[in-house]
């Protein structure tokens, strides 16, 4: 059976949820609710089985926090056997704005920590869906954007995006990289 493994990328703890810099987990909790699972608590993160037209796929929630998600990322790629080529990572990105999204199937972290870290152990050549959380913080002031909570009016935008991004993971599980981004890419323009 073809696996995959989709990790969006956050911190643990109740003070992280809802912050930009967790984008990723909550696109891989509108996905678990869409798919009626339940993620447990496992080695290096939440984990959560489900499958789609056959196919085994793996969601991951890094316990581990941001700057090392690439030790959760490796360890499940390597338990579950799972290729690279079906490993698609979800973060954040201030690049771009809020509600705006990207999937690439590879290329550089972009600066941003987790992504990063998870080259640093098994390089770039992974897929990536980077959310837009924007990037409207003084000069110096990344840190406690990114730390910092979505008010109800930027759910209002967001909130489509992470919609789309339980579509996008279906879609990369069973069509792939390069028919998901032509597909999905003209959507996440803002």
């Amino acid at each position: 059976m073809d696996k995959y493994l989709i990790c969006g990328l956050g911190n643990p703890g109740q003070e992280y949820d809802g912050t930009r810099h967790n984008t990723g987990f909550m696109v891989l909790d509108a996905f678990a609710k869409a798919s009626n699972i339940v993620f447990e608590d496992k080695r290096y993160g939440f984990v959560a089985e489900t499958s789609i037209k056959g196919r085994k796929v793996f969601l991951l929630k890094p316990t581990t926090f941001m700057n090392l998600s690439g030790n959760a990322v490796r360890y499940w790629l390597n338990k579950e056997n799972i290729d690279q080529s079906r490993l698609l990572v979800i973060s954040d990105d201030v690049a771009l704005p809020l509600g705006a999204f990207r999937l690439k199937g590879n290329g550089s972290n972009g600066g941003h920590n987790g992504l990063g870290h998870i080259q640093q152990l098994i390089g770039q050549n992974y897929a990536r869906l980077r959310m837009g959380v924007g990037n409207d913080y003084p000069r110096g002031g990344q840190i406690d954007w990114v730390l910092g909570h979505y008010s109800d009016e930027d759910m209002k935008l967001l909130q489509p995006s992470i919609d789309l991004g339980v579509d996008i993971i279906k879609s990369f599980v069973l069509a792939g990289t390069d028919i998901t981004m032509n597909q999905f890419n003209k959507l996440g323009k803002k």
